[in-house]
């Protein structure tokens, strides 16, 4: 899966009011668009110095369909939104690990307690 990260710094003259409607076509966006996996976005929390304002994390199958994501007509009033909105945004895209093909196996609570009598 392509994992695609954004972070957003907004302006100083960015109201709560412009987050709330930039929430609201957010949320929107997974019920348009069928290329989206997997969509979470939302507020900092820590508000710490190095902290951002905002974050979107979506997966994708592949790179075509982040493309296809972008070029969307549905995505494009958003992305015009965010530009509008924000002094910076950062993002990265990049192929997530399968978990599943790690060698820790499944946490102890879910593994057989009789699998090694099994062998």
């Amino acid at each position: 899966m392509l994992n695609h990260v954004v972070v957003l710094k907004f302006k100083p003259e960015v109201t709560p009011e412009d987050v709330a409607e930039l929430e609201r076509m957010l949320d929107g966006l997974p019920n348009t668009i069928m290329e989206i996996k997997m969509f979470e976005f939302g507020r900092d929390l820590l508000r710490s110095e190095r902290s951002h304002d905002f974050a979107l994390v979506a997966l994708f199958t592949n790179l075509a369909a982040l493309e296809r994501y972008r070029n969307h007509p549905a995505h494009r009033p958003v992305a015009a939104k965010i530009a509008a909105m924000c002094a910076s945004v950062a993002t990265v895209d990049f192929e997530g690990a399968d978990a599943s093909s790690t060698e820790a196996g499944p946490p102890e609570w879910e593994r057989d307690p009789f699998e090694r009598l099994k062998r």
